[in-house]
């Protein structure tokens, strides 16, 4: 007789069924409660993180504002250092333009590094 039961031992109890219904439905309210706010205050916290080297303060302020003749951007990937002179990048992308974005540009200009992930590619700027 009990050659011919199936395998009733693969198959969950009613209490190990809703042990697994609990589980899940606790997993999914967290991802629910882990908002889109959550995750940018987190990268906000981040990236303001002094370990980074992120937030340079010449990093935030614009073309107008740096006070350097010689502007240098360099690469923390391929170690490539661009050197330009401030009023050369007033003359091509204006006085309001943030250095940390026009240092960004000018290091993916000549970028090498391209894997096809758009996470992955680029130059990650060093500002000096």
């Amino acid at each position: 007789m009990a050659g011919r039961r199936c395998a009733e031992w693969r198959f969950p109890t009613p209490k190990q069924a809703k042990a697994e219904e609990t589980a899940r439905r606790l997993a999914e309210n967290q991802r629910r409660r882990v908002s889109v706010d959550d995750e940018d205050a987190w990268w906000d916290a981040v990236l303001r993180d002094p370990r980074g080297g992120t937030d340079r303060p010449a990093a935030r302020l614009t073309l107008g504002e740096v006070q350097a003749k010689e502007l240098t951007v360099s690469c923390q990937r391929c170690q490539r250092v661009v050197r330009e002179y401030r009023r050369d990048l007033i003359a091509r992308w204006g006085a309001d333009a943030l250095w940390r974005d026009v240092g960004q540009r000018l290091l993916n200009e000549r970028c090498e590094i391209r894997t096809g992930r758009h996470e992955e590619n680029g130059c990650w700027p060093d500002f000096r």
